[in-house]
């Protein structure tokens, strides 16, 4: 079970995000303190060098961004099986579901390095309660936009068990297997498109001193696009991973799916766009500095 929310524990005080030059200013500062240094100057150095050593550099667009490890949390949107499992409801409705399966791979990934970082995991996952009380007023668009999605209904799970779509403590709103919560991560249930939206989301992460999201989850022109919208709202920098999330089509009448939209969208006015394989390289970077300078 992940951790309760009230558990989550008081890491470090707030930073702000780095520009690149600011990064260079830091590294050069470091540097000239090492040459110039008299008596005491060694330890005063890599005072300087150990209180930037969770600095890392992505590579990005618009442009590389700095972020503080030890202020990060990767976000998990809605990774669940009723949207990238087979028998959920997407694949019910006969969704392609083939984008979201695909972004399990480069996410399990992030997720291992992520946490071999210290770096906090948090699921949201969108659900309903079982009376359908927090889906909306009848005539309200959550509860019409979700109800041809048969929300509620019962169905017999691909592992046995009675289950039913969107409700939480469900099979079909558990988390993909591939991609389950560890204890330590922390898991919030949502029943709108954004995860900021009357949930604890926010509290969770201020009471973590996180800055820095690092986005995965689908789908990625709604409900990714929905929290990170919400999440710039409220100052967090957002760095999409573009390889770990998906936006399948919907519908005859939708030829196309809007992933590279919204993507375009968050380059340009809510965050930055990045890979699984730049973030990763990122926090390797930052490891291996680490290990030489204890050496």
């Amino acid at each position: 079970m992940a951790r309760d929310i009230q558990d989550i524990g008081k890491e470090t005080p707030e930073v702000r995000n780095f520009s690149r030059r600011e990064v260079l200013g830091l590294i050069g500062a470091t540097a000239a303190a090492s040459v110039v240094a008299g008596p005491g100057g060694e330890s005063a150095s890599a005072q300087t060098q150990n209180t930037n050593s969770r600095i890392v550099r992505i590579d990005a667009k618009p442009e590389a961004i700095a972020i503080d490890i030890t202020k990060t949390a990767v976000i998990v949107v809605d990774m669940q099986n009723d949207f990238g499992a087979k028998g959920g409801m997407f694949d019910l409705a006969g969704i392609d579901i083939s984008g979201i399966r695909k972004a399990i791979g480069p996410t399990a990934k992030v997720l291992v390095s992520a946490r071999q970082a210290g770096i906090k995991i948090v699921y949201l996952k969108m659900a309903f309660r079982p009376d359908l009380s927090d889906l909306g007023a009848p005539d309200s668009p959550n509860r019409l936009r979700h109800l041809p999605f048969n929300v509620g209904k019962s169905i017999h799970a691909p592992d046995g068990r009675e289950s039913r779509i969107l409700i939480r403590d469900t099979w079909n709103t558990d988390i993909v297997d591939e991609l389950k919560p560890q204890p330590d991560d922390v898991v919030v249930y949502k029943n709108r498109f954004s995860g900021f939206y009357e949930t604890e989301l926010d509290a969770t992460l201020k009471k973590l001193r996180i800055k820095y999201l690092i986005i995965t989850g689908c789908t990625t022109s709604v409900c990714v696009e929905a929290t990170v919208r919400d999440a710039m709202y409220r100052d967090y920098s957002c760095v999409l991973l573009q390889d770990c999330m998906s936006q399948p089509t919907l519908g005859s009448s939708s030829p196309r799916s809007n992933h590279d939209a919204s993507l375009v969208v968050a380059e340009v006015f809510l965050g930055w766009v990045s890979n699984s394989d730049q973030f990763m390289n990122a926090l390797h970077v930052q490891s291996t500095a680490a290990v030489q300078e204890q050496r």
